[in-house]
């Protein structure tokens, strides 16, 4: 036959306040009890950002470059041809990387339906027809690309294509110009 004794009831201990048990707990004031929540956030969030760097501190990362990430609007109003370079290979490509600042780039194509060019079509637009010049721009275009992604960039139209958006095209063309006057081309 089962015991059928009542167990006796489990209570859980009371909280040890150094008070009288008769007094009433402490009531605490809204800026108080803000104050406790912040301080708890606080180290939860500091415990979390101390987690994340210890996970995650064998992930290799690549430096990012400040200059593909911060942009800003550009129009033709907004930013006029800066002064030229006094060498004319710098000129061209100073005034390529403008064209494609004010008129667009696009990639695939010399130039889009919308006038957009990419940076072979820029150079030629801006070289009038001159095709040493076009040429000598070009070279330094593919020197400067080479100086900072390597060697296997086969050319610059594979380069310009390769790329999503206009930020990396455009500060190429800035980078050859100021490449050229260095060389004094």
């Amino acid at each position: 036959m089962p015991d059928t004794t009542p167990s006796p009831a489990i209570h859980p201990p009371a909280p040890a306040t150094g008070q009288a048990d008769s007094a009433p707990p402490a009531v605490l004031t809204l800026e108080e009890r803000l104050a406790l929540v912040n301080m708890e956030m606080t180290a939860r969030l500091n415990e979390a950002a101390l987690a994340h760097a210890v996970n995650t501190a064998h992930i290799p990362i690549e430096p990012v470059d400040l200059a593909d990430v911060v942009t800003v609007p550009l129009t033709p109003t907004l930013q006029p041809p800066p002064a030229s370079y006094p060498t004319p290979v710098a000129a061209l490509l100073q005034r390529a990387h403008h064209r494609l600042l004010t008129g667009g780039w696009c990639s695939g194509a010399l130039v889009d339906e919308d006038g957009a060019h990419c940076m072979i079509g820029a150079i030629r637009a801006e070289a009038g027809g001159d095709s040493g010049l076009e040429a000598d721009a070009a070279s330094v275009l593919l020197d400067a690309i080479r100086r900072t992604f390597g060697e296997h960039v086969d050319s610059v139209p594979s380069f310009n294509d390769a790329h999503g958006s206009s930020r990396v095209p455009i500060r190429m063309l800035d980078q050859a110009a100021g490449l050229a006057d260095a060389r004094g081309l």
